[in-house]
């Protein structure tokens, strides 16, 4: 017979502490929350308070509810308060030993028919478990910050957890309103896991002056479409956390290399720089606790216009495929002269049909006048002859993703373009150097990375070789920004930002998959309701081609030669056999019914 849970228990109230408290209490639910001190018991107090209060002013909780939420709460300072509910929450620091230290008082203190339930995000639940003598009444409740709006709970059972405990705590998820993935202990459990390992790439990276703080953190929302930038979200879930779970996975999860905390992270705690709680992190805010970021010595200043800056007015597009198709439209509806050249008079017409369905799509939208779709239109000269580009400004190929295709394009170009004239490639994990030393003018190679679908994403990567001269860095980043498109500037590297962070992260949560740790389907509840990913990775991979997929981990790891990069055997293997994802009915889902 289930378990009746009528009272909790909530040991911690900092920030997720208090929030697992208001979590319960908002569900008619008697809370004991409990401090070691008065003062932390105030602070405490003034967390929820301050929760409760802002629920009220945006109408998302009536003053009578939030009284009687309030009046659902006793708040107690020592564990012995806690004698008679049902279930405890542990949320203190993620340290082991202080862990342990309370669950060993816990046993003592709790009726023993009581469960015992930590909220850690990264340390074993089994070596808390054996600090108690009923560890078959031990498992994990891992809340998301902030608990009260955050859907997801990863309940973490050992291999001692009772069935019936898990059966309850799962009834209890329910009844909270809560969706709930069961998951044995493993370090990380899902969301952390593969959430982690990206942060730590991205410390990496901004550590390396590959890229900015500000242009790392907009690649991600801007082309991933996540909530938050890899380095405002580890200033929000504070640096000395962030460390010790990563050290934690690091020591548990088989020492991969890209758990290791980056050496800068170690640096950034030591001097106290904790992200909002201290007032610096990666960013500056204006005060401890503060959300709102201000300038400090990293803040990027505003560009000087440079006299010697290359100025574009014509642009030509080479390829006939999607992104082609969307580079166009973007260049004429900004209003520069634009010839498109496709291989054949046959292309260059379906090409055409496509641009002009596109334009009249947002006319019928709103999105565009009749006036601006026609003068679009009229900015676009169709060709099938590369020799029409001899008078451009600048050159964009779209053609296929095949690096002696792109090298025998931009040879051509070469002879063909006039001096001065920027040759970009719209490759997303190619060498861009490969394509500039095709040519004899290097220096006017650079990358430009455009996302799909190209008007409506906001990005575009500003790839630039070891070759790429200034001034031509300086003119693409000119004409990206009169596209409306935000420049991310980055050095040439394999999957340049965006791909580098977000292809390794799909690939370890097929390695989930491959070795039964978790479904698919679990995962992506995971990312999308832990963390606030538009998208599951799942529901990435095969909307993306797991083909695609498996070519950029590829080209990852040929050029990182990191282990944990290797794209996984299952990818491998979904591929070889033909299941590429959306496009061909069958990926990692079957959507042929």
């Amino acid at each position: 017979m289930a378990r009746e849970i009528a009272s909790i228990g909530v040991v911690g109230l900092g920030t997720m502490g208090a929030g697992i408290v208001e979590v319960f209490a908002r569900n008619g639910i008697n809370v004991v929350a409990v401090e070691v001190t008065e003062d932390a018991l105030e602070r405490g107090r003034d967390h929820l308070t301050g929760s409760t209060d802002r629920a009220v002013a945006r109408g998302k909780l009536s003053q009578e509810d939030r009284d009687a939420l309030v009046g659902r709460v006793e708040f107690a300072v020592g564990l012995p308060a806690l004698h008679s509910v049902d279930l405890v929450i542990e949320a203190v620091p993620e340290h082991l030993d202080l862990k342990q230290k309370i669950f060993g008082e816990l046993d003592k203190v709790c009726k023993p028919e009581a469960i015992l339930a930590t909220n850690t995000s990264s340390l074993s639940v089994t070596e808390i478990s054996v600090s108690t003598t009923r560890p078959n009444q031990v498992i994990g409740m891992h809340f998301f910050n902030p608990a009260p709006v955050m859907k997801l709970v990863e309940i973490v059972k050992t291999v001692v957890t009772a069935p019936d405990v898990v059966d309850d705590i799962e009834a209890l998820c329910v009844r909270l309103g809560k969706v709930d993935v069961t998951i044995n202990d493993r370090a990380g459990f899902i969301a952390n896991a593969l959430l982690f390992g990206y942060l730590n790439h991205a410390v990496t990276m901004f550590e390396a002056r590959y890229v900015s703080r500000e242009d790392v953190d907009a690649a991600m929302k801007l082309g991933c479409g996540l909530p938050m930038g890899p380095l405002a979200l580890m200033d929000l879930i504070g640096l000395d956390t962030a460390y010790e779970i990563l050290d934690t996975m690091y020591r548990r999860g088989g020492r991969d290399r890209r758990h290791a905390p980056a050496p800068l992270l170690k640096q950034m705690v030591t001097a106290g720089l904790l992200g909002r709680k201290s007032g610096r992190g990666f960013y500056t805010y204006e005060k401890a606790g503060s959300p709102v970021v201000v300038d400090d010595a990293l803040t990027p200043q505003a560009a000087a216009l440079d006299a010697t800056t290359k100025k574009i007015k014509k642009v030509g597009i080479i390829g006939s495929g999607t992104m082609a198709t969307g580079i166009i439209e973007v260049f004429a509806k900004a209003g520069y002269e634009v010839t498109s050249v496709t291989r054949g008079v046959e292309r260059s017409a379906k090409l055409c049909d496509s641009v002009k369905a596109s334009l009249n799509k947002g006319f019928v939208r709103g999105k565009l006048t009749e006036e601006e779709r026609d003068a679009a239109l009229a900015k676009i000269t169709w060709s099938a002859t590369l020799e029409h580009l001899s008078d451009v400004d600048l050159v964009v190929e779209a053609v296929v993703e095949e690096l002696s295709v792109k090298k025998a394009l931009f040879s051509s170009l070469d002879e063909i373009c006039k001096p001065g004239t920027i040759l970009a490639t719209t490759t997303s994990s190619l060498p861009v150097i490969e394509c500039a030393v095709a040519t004899s003018r290097p220096t006017d190679v650079v990358g430009l990375h455009f996302f799909n679908p190209a008007p409506i994403m906001g990005l575009v990567e500003v790839v630039h070789s070891i070759r790429t001269a200034p001034e031509t860095i300086a003119a693409a980043r000119s004409v990206v920004e009169s596209l409306g498109k935000h420049a991310v500037v980055c050095a040439d590297r394999a999957g340049f930002v965006v791909n580098a962070l977000l292809f390794p992260y799909l690939n370890d949560a097929v390695r989930m998959v491959e070795v039964s740790y978790a479904n698919a389907d679990d995962i992506d509840y995971a990312m999308k309701l832990g963390c606030g990913y538009p998208m599951g990775p799942f529901e990435l991979l095969d909307v993306v081609g797991l083909d695609v997929s498996l070519a950029i981990q590829r080209e990852l790891y040929l050029e990182m030669r990191e282990p944990g990069f290797a794209p996984a055997p299952l990818l491998e293997q979904l591929v070889t056999a033909g299941y590429l994802g959306k496009k061909v009915g069958r990926g990692f889902r079957d959507y042929r019914s």
